[in-house]
Formats: structure tokens, sequence, C-alpha cells
């Protein structure tokens, strides 16, 4: 029997499973059994994609990010424009800015923004007849860089963390400034005939202006009348490949906050540095845990020595974790609250970047941040650093605000069109438990619902005694109808609900290559109308078959065990 080629329904995650809002079902293929996704109204969700690299979502900050003609970029003595020149990409979406010889100041503007944290400004030129181009991020600084190679010989500001560009061929180059963390009220491209000089006339040739939060720039995302976003998205779907999975599951996980003000820019002044301690941030000696050029490197000198962030009041349980690897292999250090609250963890790096943590509980103590201390002698690199109220972490949030970041918690809505017509249905849940963390008193809910959205039968599954075990209810008109569910069974991700349309319910549970049954009889029938899955703690979901028919006892042995 091909359980899949039965089912009325049937969610298989994949990397093609979802968009923005939406869980597609594979079953039916009209859409009427697709999921309602939401989690929040930010970027803040990262994900573990197929190539076993971090996901983040991305977004242009920008305005008309290559239409340099609209009113958006023309401010007082703008330039002349002239489209439709060739571009660095083949196509002849460039531009041509060309500068008169009695205006000083000549060029694109984006004026009255507003723009704070780290970001990274990015965007595509080539010489002219003038080989050199003035860039001012107002107020925090300006670069001019040599159209001809790149380089930069000179500027002004000390608001820049860095600047650099990368020759993409046939005289284009892509340049990059990265500003330390204040705000941009303003960015301006201007024509310069020589390094400094802007009484000459020229011009060079303009395209994709890109502004982003973070340390590095990211691929091109265009934008009109409203910014533009790529990556991971707001409400889409985490299909998750962490742990080196072939195939994915869905990441399900409560709302959490990263506390910590700068996760990636470890050099600046929200981390203090201890004597000893050299950081230099986007370090090239590595690629980060997302594939990109955006980890730190950490130079130490004295072993008793390390840097931490701090100024937090918390007192529940806190865990915090960073993303860490050795330059050779051995290296050590300790994880500890800068508080001197709630000990230390001792940790050995290798060659291969690791999250590691350190947990505190709520002892009444106040905790302020993470410290990286004891460092052994060496170059080590840092990543990612978070700090999120609870016993356990969950994915990690970026963060390059000065203040906190919220990822809201994952779920699938309510589904109306289950492909069931009766009161005799069978649902099948399998989960990956593997990364589940063994949470005491709060449970991970499955419940169904009918027509008049009463909750009629849920699963919770939570720790007891060190064990994942798993709860069944049944309620029906509000009220639960029998002892406040049953006993726990202990389960290792297989989960089957089965309704004979008589009032009979069974419940299947697999552990260990076999499969309990758990039987309730003598209630109200009822019609499957809707599904909710709620998530605390974290959860990975495999699949979900819903069948129009009760399935046989020996079915529902066979898949859950």
């Amino acid at each position: 029997m091909s359980f899949f080629d039965d089912a009325s329904l049937a969610f298989l995650p994949s990397g093609a499973a979802g968009k923005d809002g939406k869980a597609y079902s594979i079953k039916p293929t009209d859409g009427t059994g697709d999921f309602a996704f939401s989690r929040g109204s930010n970027l803040a969700a990262t994900r573990v994609g197929p190539t076993g690299l971090i996901e983040k979502g991305r977004e242009n900050l920008l305005l008309q990010s290559n239409t340099f003609s609209d009113a958006y970029w023309i401010g007082t003595n703008p330039p002349t424009l002239t489209a439709n020149q060739q571009g660095y990409d083949g196509t002849n979406d460039a531009w041509l800015l060309t500068k008169d010889i009695v205006t000083n100041y000549q060029g694109s503007k984006a004026e009255g923004l507003s723009f704070g944290g780290v970001n990274t400004f990015s965007f595509y030129a080539k010489s002219g007849d003038t080989d050199f181009v003035m860039v001012e991020l107002a107020p925090l600084g300006a670069r001019w860089f040599d159209l001809r190679d790149g380089s930069s010989p000179t500027g002004f500001g000390a608001g820049f963390l860095s600047y650099s560009s990368v020759d993409v061929g046939n005289g284009w180059f892509r340049y990059f400034i990265t500003t330390e963390g204040g705000t941009i009220n303003a960015i301006r491209i201007y024509v310069m005939a020589t390094s400094g000089t802007t009484t000459t006339a020229g011009s060079f040739y303009l395209q994709d202006a890109q502004l982003e939060i973070g340390l590095a720039a990211t691929d091109v995302i265009s934008t009109g009348a409203t910014t533009g976003k790529a990556g991971l998205l707001e409400d889409e779907p985490r299909f998750d490949y962490s742990g080196g999975a072939t195939c994915p599951s869905l990441l399900l996980e409560p709302s959490r906050t990263n506390v910590i003000t700068q996760s990636e820019y470890f050099g600046g002044s929200d981390w203090t540095k201890q004597t000893g301690i050299t950081i230099t941030d986007n370090t090239t000696d590595t690629l980060s845990p997302e594939g990109v050029y955006n980890a730190a490197k950490v130079v130490s000198t004295d072993p008793s020595r390390g840097f931490y962030i701090g100024g937090n009041s918390l007192t529940d349980a806190l865990v915090r974790t960073i993303y860490l690897k050795g330059a050779v292999g051995g290296e050590t250090a300790i994880l500890k609250d800068p508080s001197g609250f709630g000990g230390t963890t001792s940790i050995t790096l290798t060659t291969d970047w690791q999250r590691f943590e350190h947990k505190t509980t709520n002892t009444g103590d106040t905790y302020q941040g993470l410290f990286v201390d004891n460092i052994s002698v060496g170059t080590i690199y840092a990543y990612g650093a978070q700090l999120e109220q609870g016993s356990y972490p969950t994915s990690y949030i970026p963060n390059h605000s000065g203040g906190s970041v919220t990822r809201g918690a994952d779920n699938i809505d309510k589904l109306t069109g289950v492909g069931v017509t009766g009161d005799e249905f069978t649902i099948f849940l399998e989960l990956d438990l593997s990364d589940t963390p063994l949470v005491s008193n709060v449970g991970t809910y499955f419940q169904t619902f009918d027509a008049s959205n009463n909750s009629q039968q849920e699963f919770r599954f939570f720790t007891s005694n060190g064990e994942q075990v798993l709860v069944p209810y049944f309620r029906q008109d509000g009220a639960y109808s029998f002892g406040n569910g049953g006993n726990a069974v202990r389960f290792d991700g297989k989960i089957l609900f089965r309704s004979d349309g008589g009032g009979n319910y069974a419940m299947f549970f697999g552990f260990n290559g076999s499969s309990t049954k758990e039987v309730r009889t003598g209630l109200t029938a009822y019609t499957l109308n809707k599904i909710d899955f709620i998530s605390q703690p974290k959860t990975n979901l495999k699949q979900l078959l819903i069948f129009n028919e009760a399935l046989s006892d020996a079915d529902c042995t066979t898949l859950t065990t």
C-alpha cells in the first residue's frame, strides 16, 4: 500500500514547498490543502540551507536602485543622465553620469534618509572620461574611489568601518562601504575628475546601488517604488537542513529576542576588548557560517583575557551562543557572564565552525551579557553572538541595530479544506526530534477543530524525566471529555490519530521501532475542518498525512513503527 497515494492531504517539506505566507501541501494540487504560515514582519529569522550555510533574509533599503533619473536620486545640481548604457552584467541597464565644468558638485543624491545601525552600501561603476568618483554617506563620511583600479586614495569622516572593491570585469568594479552604526541621512555619488577635485567636467558609468543591514554586501536586489527583499522572507516557512540533512524539515520555533546589540560587529564599541585581545572585523581569512567574509578575527596574546558585551538586567533563565573556530584547532576558551554569576563553560575549538552555548538558570542574580574569556594565545574566529531568555538556544537572530531584535513565533495557521468529507478520518504526523530540546512543562500542540472552531483533539509533547513524551487530549464543547488528558506516552516522533466516525478514537505512538495504541470510546463524532500547529519548544515537522478514512490497526501500526 502506498500511504502517500491514498492520503487526501500530504505535506512533505522541500526546498520549494512554500513562499512568504504559505506552506504548500503536495496533495491536493489545487491549493485547497495549503497552510497559511506566519512568523512576523521582519527579517530576523534564519535557517540552515541545503548547502549547510546559514541563510538570512535580505533587503535593499534604497528605492529606485537603478533608476537614477527618478526624483528619489535627483537633488540640486544634478548631472546629465544618459540611460541604456552597457552594464557590468551584459545588459544595457547602466547609466552615464556627466558633469559640466561650471558646478562644483554634480551627482546622484538620495536625500532625507534615516538608516541607523551597521549597514553596507554598494554600487557598480566604471570610468568614462573621468577616473574618480566620490561617495558620501552623510553625515558619517565620504570616500574617493579610483575607477581605474578600484582603490580608495582618500576620504574624510570617521563613520566607516571598512571600504573596498572587487573587479567584476570589462573595467567595472563593485564598490563597498560599511558604516559603523551612525545614522545615514543622505547618499551622494559625485562625478570627480581627480581625487579631491570638483571643478573639472567628466563622466562615469553607474549601475545598481544597494544599502543593506549588516557587514557584507550580498547579491543585487532590484528596487523600484518600494524596497526589495530576497533570501528568507518574513512569513516564509523555514525548510531547514541542519545536521547535514539531505531532506529538510519544517522548523517551528517560539518567539525569541536577541538582546546582544551587535551580533557580528565584535570590533565595535558595544564589545569590550581586554588588553591582549585584537579584533579585526570582516576578515578575509575565512568565510563565515553564512559563506561570506563577515566573520571577526580574534588574536590573543594573553591567555587570561577575552572580549565581552553586557548592559542587560535579566534574571530569567538565559542561554548565550556564539559561533567560533580556531586557526589551527585545539584553541581553548571559556564562556561566562560578565557579571560573574552563573559559572563557566569550557570549550575547545576545531578548524570548523561550531556553535557553543552557555546557560544560566533563574537564581535571582542579574545577568548582563556574554563573555568569551581565557582565549588561548593564537588566533580564533567569531560570528553570530546571541543572548536570549530561555533554557535552550534557538536559531540565530542577526542583530546590527544597537538594540534588540525579536523573531516572531513560527505558526501554521488553522487550515480549511483538509480533504475530509465526513467524521471518519486518520491524521499522521512525523517529527524530527533529534534537535528538539528537553524542556519540562512546556508543550508543543497539534490541534484539530470542527466546523464550529471547537478544539477536539490535541497532542502535547514535552519532557518528563529527561525523555520526550506525549500526552493525548480530547475535548468537546470546550471541556475535556476525559481526565484532563491521557497518560504520558514515550515516543520518537511518529504520531497518529484515527476517528472511526462513531465517536471512537484511537491514537498510535511510535517508540524504538514499536507502536503503542491508546483508545477512547463513546465520545461524540465530529467532522474534521481545521488543524493548527503551535510550536513550543522548537520542533521540526517532517511530514503530515491526512486520510479521508479510518485506517486499519495494521496500517496505523506500520505508519508509526
